[in-house]
């Protein structure tokens, strides 16, 4: 799958960006997805899913985009509003095999994505600065897989990367369009709060 992946922009308006939430349940029997869809740029919430199905796939490293995207799909065919572009919280380009999960997301739904992970998995950098929207690039064997993004001032960074027909300069860019006064995305914090908010229901 990893020539299929789009490195440049190939997208037209955004008006409708989402963010995605995975988590486990029972052990890891369960997967759970949660979808968050915002208006862009006003990040305003337009719609949301929850989706729960059997975990079909075992715990591997490197390829948990496996193990999570079919709880993913499920909540996409339930939204309303379609999101134009996935913020996924995880990696894409910036992989072992150049295809986490936000490339493989893309792929499959042939929607513009980006990988925002709050940890590095591969890779190396140099110093950043403290300020908000300072970057640098994220190298890999000679190669760029990424760029380690600040959000917030003198707050830890995260780690973006592309997900498939968006461009590495455009992936900043809407990541730091999509963060307000958090570390993350809003929406990521709000695919999790959906989440969180139906794990207490449960409990």
């Amino acid at each position: 799958m990893r020539p299929l992946v789009v490195v440049n922009d190939d997208f037209a308006g955004i008006v409708a960006v989402a963010g995605v939430d995975v988590g486990f349940e029972q052990g890891g029997a369960v997967t759970r997805a949660a979808i968050a869809v915002l208006g862009f740029p006003g990040l305003d919430p337009i719609d949301q899913a929850l989706a729960k199905r059997p975990t079909g796939f075992p715990y591997v490293p490197g390829l948990l985009s496996f193990r999570e995207i079919p709880a993913i799909l499920d909540a996409l065919s339930t939204l309303r509003v379609y999101p134009d572009l996935l913020l996924c919280d995880g990696q894409g380009y910036a992989h072992p095999r150049r295809l986490g999960l936000a490339s493989h997301l893309g792929l499959l739904t042939d929607l513009p994505s980006i990988g925002v992970a709050k940890s590095r998995l591969i890779g190396e950098h140099g110093s950043l600065a403290k300020e908000r929207g300072a970057w640098t690039w994220l190298h890999d064997g000679g190669e760029i897989i990424g760029a380690v993004l600040r959000t917030r001032s003198c707050v830890r960074p995260v780690y973006v990367s592309i997900g498939h027909r968006v461009s590495l300069d455009s992936a900043i860019r809407f990541v730091l369009a999509c963060t307000t006064r958090y570390r993350l995305p809003e929406t990521t914090r709000r695919a999790h709060r959906l989440a969180s908010e139906q794990r207490a229901a449960l409990s």
